[in-house]
């Protein structure tokens, strides 16, 4: 079992930037891949980052590239998103999963999901 706890959501302009970190309870967090999804009203949850377990790899949406970082630190049990150059269609609520299998953009592939992080920007 694994829980998953955001934080570091929060409201910023346009241009601005912050750090998400999802926080993992047990023993067993370098053996999830992590990923990070968001929904905004109305519409569907969508893919933004995931890294493999020991963090030698990272898959991004195009939307994102060049703009967010996804990393971890397995010895805290901890997965990051840093996000730059936020654009107002950014605006969503954030997400954090795990899993074990390899599939980064399908979300059914996740295991354990956190509640979510608001993050708003604004233009």
């Amino acid at each position: 079992q694994v829980q998953l706890v955001e934080s570091g959501g929060g409201l910023v302009q346009a241009g601005g930037s912050l750090r998400l970190s999802c926080a993992a309870s047990g023993r067993s967090f370098s053996n999830y891949a992590m990923g990070w999804f968001r929904q905004a009203p109305g519409k569907e949850r969508e893919f933004v980052a995931a890294i493999k377990w020991s963090g030698g790899s990272t898959y991004y949406v195009d939307s994102v590239k060049g703009r967010f970082t996804i990393s971890r630190d397995n010895a805290k049990n901890t997965v990051y998103l840093q996000m730059n150059s936020l654009k107002p269609e950014d605006t969503a609520v954030y997400y954090c999963a795990a899993g074990r299998i390899w599939v980064p953009m399908t979300a059914s592939e996740y295991e354990y999901w956190g509640q979510g992080t608001q993050v708003t920007v604004s233009s």
